[in-house]
Order: C-alpha cells, then structure tokens, then sequence
C-alpha cells in the first residue's frame, strides 16, 4: 500500500516549488530595497523608547520573532498583542516608543484600531504591508512594502511566502541595525549568558588552561624522550625551558618535518626543532580570542604566558 494518495513525485515537485517561490520573492524584493529601509532604520536607531511589533495571527507569530532577534542584538523591542492592546496593553506604550505593524492586508481591524491611539500618543509607525495603498499604509510614517506575487498555498490562501519575506525583512532590519550600532560579539554574549557562544565570548583562557602535568623538557633533551613526554602527557606539544623561562615550543607538526628532513633522531636534541618564538597568549584573554588565533594560524595548541618567559598553562582547540 503506498504511503500517500498522491504520486510522490508529484510531492516532492511540490516542496522544492516552495522553495523555488520562495526564494524568488525574497530575491525580488531585494531589488527593491532603497530610501523606506534607511527611514525605517533611523526611526528604530534613535528610539529612545523601545520597538513595539505588532501583529494579528500568522503576522504575529512573525511579529513576535521579530522583536525576539531585535532585543537579542541590542535594540529593546517586545511584541505587544493588538488585540490586548486595545483593551489596555496600551499602558506599555511611552511616547519615546517605535511601533512596527504588521499587516499583509493592511487592512486588519485589531490594527487599525490601536493606530488613533498611537498617533495620539505621538509615536512614530513603521509597517510591514503588501498592501501599499492600505488604511494602515496611509498612516504610517514608513511603509515596507512585503507585497509578493502569491503565496506557495496550493489555494493562495494560506500566508506562507508573504510570511517568509516579512521574517526576512525584520532580520534585515535587525542585523543592520546591529552593523549601525556596532553592536559587538561581547554585547551578543551578555544577552545570551545562557549559550554556548555567550559562555565562551565570557569565559577566559585561564579557566580552561592546562596548568599541571605539562610537557615540560630542557634544549638538551633527545628527541626520543621529547616523543615520550609527548606521548606520556598526552599533548601535540613539547615545552623546552631552561630553568622556569620558556626557550622555545616543539608540536608533533615539528617532530614530523624533522623526521622527514632525515636527520639523525638518536643525536638530536630539542634545541635542534624547537621553535624558538611560539604564539602566545595571556591567561586573562577571552576564549574566543584563543580560538581566533588557533584558527587563524592553524594551531591546536597556544602556551599561556603573561610575560612571554614563565609559563602558565597551554590551551587546546576544540578541547
């Protein structure tokens, strides 16, 4: 018995047609991007207040999510039910706020009804409509146009690519609004303490250095033991110090171009592969500055020094 009523050719045809509809939409729209977009971007950057979004049903869902990614890189924003702000959500409005509505229609009445109040207020509206000749259009201050050619509904009833490029609008505005304000990784990392980005753009090289049982060895080491002080560590990397004032760092990386030069193992010592000046790092640098550097330079292990003689630890990529 077959799994669906429909062919599954027919089926997958479908799905790679909304992709295909959708795609064009947002591709279509970006070809229109000009003078509403910087409008729309100064009125959120120089809000005072914070960017309220509103919208009814499958708007709103956007809306909301909107006005998550806004508050997360560095604009205050939150979403506020039209419907509720009408029967006294409005109290959450100041005068110093932004209202984003959103409408395909424009024509939504619980929108439409909140917006005498909002100019009574004295705030400024930005809406998202497909509807550029729309009431809601008419009294705004600026209008995104979101119109598409028709949704990917087998019906086009269904908002479905009116929803997608509204989502995209809204992460366009946020993302460039982030740009604007240079709204930095380490901002990012304070409104997200939660993540794994925000716990690493937090967490410092000293709480996640090795600072015992480290590969230590002298100049005057054969390469042999250097291997196995390597190997009993379990590292990639050898530490020639004279006394307790770092010389130089060996990696397996330069075990392996020695060996294939053909010098001598049984006569060579860890003076003759060291390199003499290794990358660095302080202890009090974040994480991500470490990762950075080992990505840049493609190295899996970093020394932690302060003042580039005493060792503290080593850090490890990926660790």
């Amino acid at each position: 018995m077959s799994r669906f009523s429909l062919p599954e050719s027919q089926l997958l045809k479908e799905v790679k047609t909304v992709f295909e509809v959708q795609s064009a939409a947002i591709t279509d729209h970006s070809n229109q991007v000009g003078e509403a977009y910087l409008q729309a971007l100064a009125l959120m950057k120089n809000c005072q207040g914070r960017v309220i979004v509103c919208g009814m049903g499958k708007s709103g869902h956007i809306g909301t999510k909107i006005a998550a990614t806004l508050a997360s890189v560095g604009t205050p924003s939150f979403f506020m039910h039209p419907g509720e702000a009408f029967h006294g959500d409005l109290g959450m409005v100041t005068k110093d706020d932004v209202l984003l509505l959103i409408s395909y229609s424009g024509e939504t009445d619980e929108l439409l009804k909140i917006i005498p109040s909002l100019q009574h207020f004295g705030n400024k509206i930005i809406s998202i409509t497909g509807g550029k000749n729309s009431t809601l259009a008419k009294h705004s201050d600026v209008v995104l146009d979101a119109s598409v050619e028709k949704e990917t509904c087998p019906n086009n009833l269904a908002p479905s690519t009116s929803t997608t490029l509204t989502l995209v609008i809204g992460d366009a505005l946020a993302n460039t609004l982030t740009l604007e304000k240079d709204f930095s990784p380490m901002d990012f990392a304070r409104f997200h303490p939660g993540g794994s980005l925000g716990k690493r753009l937090l967490t410092f090289v000293r709480d996640e250095m090795r600072s015992d049982n480290l590969p230590i060895v002298s100049a005057q080491t054969s390469v042999t033991d250097v291997l196995m002080v390597m190997t009993e560590t379990r590292t990639g990397l050898a530490l020639v110090l004279d006394g307790d004032n770092l010389q130089g760092v060996i990696t397996d990386g330069d075990v392996r171009r020695f060996l294939i030069s053909g010098e001598s193992i049984v006569d060579s010592q860890a003076s003759h592969l060291m390199n003499a000046t290794p990358r660095l790092i302080s202890a009090s640098a974040r994480l991500t500055e470490a990762e950075e550097l080992m990505r840049e330079k493609h190295i899996k292990w970093l020394v932690v020094s302060e003042d580039g003689k005493k060792v503290d630890g080593i850090i490890e990529w990926g660790q």
